[in-house]
């Protein structure tokens, strides 16, 4: 599985070239939605599969992976029950009560992988969390955002995700809103700008062709911090959990669904 999603991912690096190379002898380029959507039915038609969907697949063994304790990820509450998976995506973060915290899916699957699977944090690879993550939330794919914060410790980080959120630091002074209502409807680096009321963080996890990699929320909040020169948190913790609570809050009020998960983006 692993070696068929490299050699899909070495090929959108070649999509990528062709597309500089258009650019190069004076045609027009394409617009990025454009793009990527002609990507996408490049793969669809050469080998009837998208990689997001070989993360999937890569998240769907590890799911079902004994661990050192002998048990699979069926046995860990996501949410709605252990071995739930339908919908869950689309509830979280919430506060669980086995770890009396506020977790957001990668963090739960990290969370379970230790006490349910019996691994150890330095034996959990970032990759295979994030492949989980994609299995999981491909279950809430299109699924309408139910993020509403009820529980006190979940009021408290949807404040501190509001907080961080308004927060200007750094160097360059900026901060989540700056980009993300001030420049709402404009474009950064060719990629449309959107605020948490027009969807925010719907989209996530999605394979990015431009960079061969699948991205969680995790990662673009962590991408975010990168660009506008803010070292970024440990993943799993409290500023990722506290963002990723408050944006998709703010889409739940707004109506909002996801998209088709994972998505395919430029």
């Amino acid at each position: 599985m692993r070696r068929k999603r490299l050699l899909l991912l070495g090929l959108a690096a070649l999509g990528v070239l062709g597309g500089f190379w258009a650019y190069t002898q004076g045609q027009k380029p394409l617009d990025p939605f454009e793009e990527a959507m002609r990507q996408r039915q490049m793969y669809l038609e050469t080998f009837g599969v998208l990689p997001g969907e070989l993360f999937v697949e890569e998240g769907k063994e590890l799911f079902f992976r004994k661990g050192p304790s002998g048990k699979t990820l069926e046995a860990c509450d996501f949410g709605k029950g252990p071995g739930v998976l339908e919908g869950v995506y689309a509830i979280l973060p919430k506060y669980f009560p086995d770890t009396k915290r506020v977790e957001d899916l990668e963090t739960r699957v990290y969370t379970c992988m230790q006490r349910v699977q019996g691994f150890k944090p330095e034996e959990i690879k970032r990759d295979e969390v994030k492949a989980i993550t994609a299995y999981i939330a491909s279950f809430s794919s299109k699924a309408k955002i139910q993020v509403v914060p009820k529980h006190p410790v979940e009021l408290a980080m949807y404040n501190l995700g509001r907080e961080l959120w308004y927060q200007r630091a750094g160097a360059r002074d900026m901060s989540c809103a700056v980009c993300h209502e001030q420049y709402a409807g404009q474009r950064v680096r060719l990629s449309p700008v959107r605020s948490p009321k027009e969807g925010l963080g719907n989209e996530w996890p999605a394979y990015r062709f431009e960079a061969d990699k699948l991205y969680t929320m995790e990662d673009r909040i962590a991408f975010c911090y990168e660009s506008i020169a803010i070292p970024a948190p440990e993943f799993y913790s409290e500023p990722y959990i506290a963002l990723t609570l408050y944006m998709l809050a703010e889409a739940t009020k707004a109506g909002h669904s996801f998209e088709e998960l994972p998505f395919f983006t430029r």
